[in-house]
């Protein structure tokens, strides 16, 4: 579903001139993010703050095709994000995309929330390559969903699937001067990990690109390629782990899920990097 290569924003950009337009919504977090692009630019775009996605979102989409003067038959993709975040809010968006799909016959695609917000955070220009970003938004429960990519001269590489895991067992585990994106969870990973005697940058909020721009693009990409999905079997990325197996007696399945996919060929590689200092 998703590479582990993620080029910038112009590049993925330039391949929506061969798709034509695509709409990107992203509503996994309490901020829903709203673009559309084609002929290799940001055609329009908007934001709605924290409230009933289900009820706004309708009209949220109209105010965006109407803005760039666009149909929803005119449609070539749909690009929507699919998780890890609000459970809600992502059936909310996928619901809505695939009625959209329906309507106008424009193919769809998923886009992993976290790649989006670690592109996001390589177009706010305050990263350079060879760094490292950790992606992070809340997962309640005391966790967090989580995911590290490394600054390449073209975009990212992805050096590990998402996961949800504790705070504690994340920063335990990232290099110094990681740069942390996200939410509010990004900030008190900070301060655990200066509290530790290290260092890490915050990009968070209006640091940000907004989303929905990235999720588009990377969807207009990916259609450019002929990489659509069904609507019918498309589905949220939750990644938290069933709560049978959270329960499992005699077992924390949640570190141990983690440790294996964090572990796991083609996961994080720490050659070349350092772990983080502690006092």
């Amino acid at each position: 579903m998703t590479s582990r290569e993620l080029f910038k924003a112009d590049r993925l950009l330039a391949q929506s001139a061969a798709t034509g337009p695509v709409l990107g919504l992203d509503t996994g977090t309490a901020i829903a993010s709203l673009a559309l692009v084609g002929n290799g630019r940001v055609l329009a775009e908007l934001t709605r703050s924290a409230g009933p996605h289900g009820a706004s979102l309708p009209d949220a989409v109209a105010e965006l095709l109407d803005s760039a003067r666009i149909g929803i038959r005119d449609l070539a993709g749909v690009a929507v994000a699919i998780g890890p975040g609000s459970f809600t809010g992502l059936r909310i968006a996928l619901s809505y995309a695939k009625g959209m799909v329906a309507a106008s016959g424009a193919l769809i695609c998923g886009v992993p929330s976290l790649d989006a917000i670690a592109l996001s955070a390589l177009e706010a220009g305050a990263v350079e390559a060879g760094e490292t970003i950790c992606v992070l938004l809340d997962a309640r429960k005391t966790e967090v969903y989580a995911a590290l990519y490394r600054i390449v001269p073209d975009g990212l590489h992805k050096l590990s699937d998402d996961l949800v895991v504790t705070l504690d067992w994340l920063i335990s585990r990232l290099p110094d001067r990681t740069v942390l994106a996200g939410d509010r969870s990004a900030a008190e990973a900070e301060s655990l990990i200066g509290r530790r005697g290290g260092r890490a940058t915050v990009l968070a909020g209006s640091k940000l690109a907004p989303t929905g721009r990235l999720v588009a693009a990377l969807g207009a990409a990916r259609l450019a390629r002929g990489d659509a999905e069904h609507a019918v079997i498309l589905e949220p990325l939750y990644v938290r782990p069933p709560e049978a197996t959270l329960r499992a007696p005699g077992a924390d399945r949640t570190k141990v899920y983690a440790e294996e996919i964090w572990t796991k060929e083609n996961s994080i590689s720490f050659s070349g990097l350092q772990p983080t200092t502690r006092s």
